[in-house]
């Protein structure tokens, strides 16, 4: 299937940005999902990339699978901490000698923030706070930030656009919340330099599929692969706006490395502006491993109740992000299910 963006590649408007010696990104939590991710792609930039996680959410496996990915020059260029970012010296330590900071690190699931408050408030707030103190203090050009789709709360309006938000429905929401206006007043006392990425359901390769906090797509995988069942909150017609995470990717880069005035200090929708009901996403998964699994031609799909704090509907604008960072999507939902579903047939026993 093709991509549907045949224009540049996140990887060629890089490229075109980059000077010729290469610059230093700090990627906190790099051993997750996305932060793996980041790492894989800056390393075969030819970057030099130092890493920080505390592995609460992250695994060494993600980083070992990276090194496998690229080349022995470019993988000592990756420098790895073991670090905390709810302490202060771990995100000075972290930002010596860095160009931009992608911060990823953060105690993500919304059922997560209702069981424990406490716990995702101290690394989604408390944390974020030491990363943007240590990086405003090493004068980092560039600071871009995993925000969040949660922040637009209980307002109904679809498409989500930027500047319209409603009342958070968990403690999760709040501290994204948070994090966006912490970066706000940082731009406005100290003239630090950030950048929001609102992420929007963001799904594929190194997405942990187990535990009580996994994500949807992950999560459903395996339970399909492995025939075991598969639980729906609600009636199924919860609909969201799926992001493939090449297309996160290609933000991050964008953000960092844009030269335009006008996109500094924003936040920005990161999806592909497009809805699927949970019920359409349990038939695209189940129509592309049934091929490969034939106890999937009977498999079904079981409902419960609705899950607190969930919202209905989920739609992003990007306009913003297309206007000021050039932002293209290069995968729709389709082709980032069939590029992740090939991962992980590949690698869930491993997992």
């Amino acid at each position: 299937m093709a991509a549907i963006n045949s224009g540049l590649t996140a990887y060629d408007k890089l490229i075109a940005r980059l000077p010729t010696e290469p610059k230093t990104w700090l990627v906190t939590g790099v051993a997750g999902f996305i932060g793996s991710n980041l790492l894989e792609t800056l390393l075969k930039l030819n970057q030099n990339v130092v890493g920080m996680d505390n592995f609460a959410t992250g695994f060494q496996h993600n980083l070992d699978e990276v090194s496998k990915l690229v080349t022995l020059e470019q993988w000592q260029r990756f420098k790895f901490i073991q670090g905390d970012i709810r302490n202060l010296e771990d995100c000075v330590q972290a930002v010596q000698g860095v160009d931009f900071v992608l911060h990823q690190a953060a105690l993500g699931s919304v059922p997560r923030s209702i069981a424990d408050p406490i716990s995702t408030n101290a690394t989604n707030i408390s944390g974020f706070l030491n990363m943007l103190v240590a990086s405003r203090d090493a004068n980092i050009c560039r600071f871009v930030y995993a925000a969040s789709s949660s922040t637009y709360g209980d307002h109904p309006a679809l498409p989500k656009v930027e500047g319209v938000i409603g009342n958070p429905m968990s403690p999760y929401a709040v501290t994204k919340l948070v994090n966006e206006l912490y970066a706000s007043v940082f731009a406005k006392t100290y003239g630090f330099k950030t950048i929001g990425l609102r992420y929007f359901n963001v799904f594929g390769k190194r997405q942990n599929p187990n535990g009580a906090y996994a994500a949807v797509i992950p999560k459903w995988a395996s339970a399909m692969m492995l025939n075991e069942p598969v639980w729906i909150n609600g009636d199924g017609e919860t609909s969201r706006d799926f992001c493939f995470v090449e297309n996160a990717i290609q933000a991050n880069l964008l953000a960092a490395t844009t030269d335009n005035v006008d996109a500094i200090d924003q936040v920005y929708n990161i999806a592909v502006s497009d809805r699927t009901t949970l019920n359409q996403l349990f038939e695209s998964i189940k129509n592309i491993l049934r091929p490969n699994f034939s106890h999937l031609n009977d498999y079904a799909q079981i409902y419960r109740e609705f899950r607190v704090g969930d919202v209905r509907h989920s739609q992003a604008d990007i306009s913003k992000a297309k206007n000021l960072l050039g932002y293209q999507p290069s995968h729709h939902i389709e082709q980032g299910l069939v590029e992740s579903m090939d991962w992980y047939v590949k690698n869930i026993k491993k997992l």
